[in-house]
Parts: structure tokens; sequence; C-alpha cells
């Protein structure tokens, strides 16, 4: 996958699971940018347990997984709540 379809797949990806994640979210930004990060989380932790992710369908279900993590731990962190 190119860099800019990686970065369309992330940007996707965190606003699924920014509507996923109702009231998790921090934005539509900085869902986006949790997005591509969780791009980069999702597929290492597929291929870590040996999941592989085949097509744009497989990828965008990898970094939508992904970005929830990092959604989900992000507002575990997040001062004030």
């Amino acid at each position: 996958m190119g860099i800019v379809m990686f970065l369309v797949v992330g940007a996707l990806a965190g606003w699924l699971a920014g509507k996923l994640m109702r009231g998790g979210g921090f934005g539509l930004p900085r869902n986006l940018g949790l997005g591509v990060a969780g791009a980069l989380v999702g597929g290492f932790l597929a291929q870590a347990v040996g999941i592989s992710a085949h097509g744009l369908l497989g990828n965008l279900v990898t970094a939508t997984a992904g970005a929830a993590l990092l959604l989900w731990l992000a507002a575990k962190v997040r001062p004030g709540r």
C-alpha cells in the first residue's frame, strides 16, 4: 500500500473509530491523526498475533481496530475525566 493510500485509510479509520467510540473522541482532526497512528498499531498487533489483512477492506478493519484502541487508551489518560 502506498503512503497516500495508507494516510487515506488511516484517516478514514480514525473517523470510523471516533464514531464507534461514542464520547471517546477528540474531535475530527485529532481522531484522524489517531487513525493514522492506529493504522500502524493495528497492523503491528495483527501481525504479532498472526492475522493477515488483505485488500482495502482488511486494511480498513485493522486500522479501525487500532485507532479504536488508541482512542480508548487516550480517553483513559486524558486529564480532567
